[in-house]
């Protein structure tokens, strides 16, 4: 690591709040059915960031909808409890998968490298199943958004490899005057 990116990170925020919001219509509607949220990867989401000294202050779930979830991360992106947003789920190529087209109009400045990484990380794990994900990232109002797969093995390999080491830092960059 260079010495530049060490004294960044140096000078970065130590704790973050995130939001997490979870794009899934079956989830969704299991809930609204039963008051239970059956949410692997929301909670493992969580949990990992509360064990790394972050804290978790707002999450959702919503339907596959574009206006749902538009509506979900516009509300974590006016918050000042939120300085980083986690979306899961609908990155994928079916019909339903709308997460993308959701949160990609919002992003002020796309970071291109996430989803380059993430994929080629994917690809040592899954082979060439990692071309299917559509994972991106950006930031907007000196926020981070981060737009993962549903499936909590990705959701981990996407927080420790990538999340976790650069959330803070990318804030510090995202919120210069």
């Amino acid at each position: 690591m260079s010495e530049t990116v060490i004294k960044h990170k140096s000078e970065a925020p130590k704790s973050l709040n995130f939001a997490v919001i979870i794009c899934s219509t079956s989830r969704y509607k299991e809930y609204a059915e039963t008051g239970k949220l059956n949410d692997p990867s929301g909670d493992l989401i969580v949990k990992t960031l509360k064990e790394s000294g972050h804290r978790v202050t707002l999450r959702k779930i919503v339907t596959d909808d574009r206006e749902e979830i538009q509506k979900a991360v516009m509300r974590a992106l006016k918050s000042r409890k939120v300085d980083a947003i986690i979306t899961s789920g609908g990155t994928g190529i079916s019909p339903r998968d709308v997460t993308i087209e959701a949160v990609q109009p919002l992003i002020e400045k796309e970071l291109p490298g996430f989803g380059e990484i993430f994929r080629a990380l994917s690809y040592r794990e899954i082979g060439a199943a990692a071309v299917l994900t559509r994972s991106i990232a950006g930031v907007s109002r000196g926020k981070v958004i981060f737009c993962l797969p549903g499936s909590p093995h990705s959701v981990l390999l996407a927080l420790k490899e990538i999340i976790l080491p650069e959330a803070a830092h990318i804030i510090k960059h995202a919120r210069e005057s």
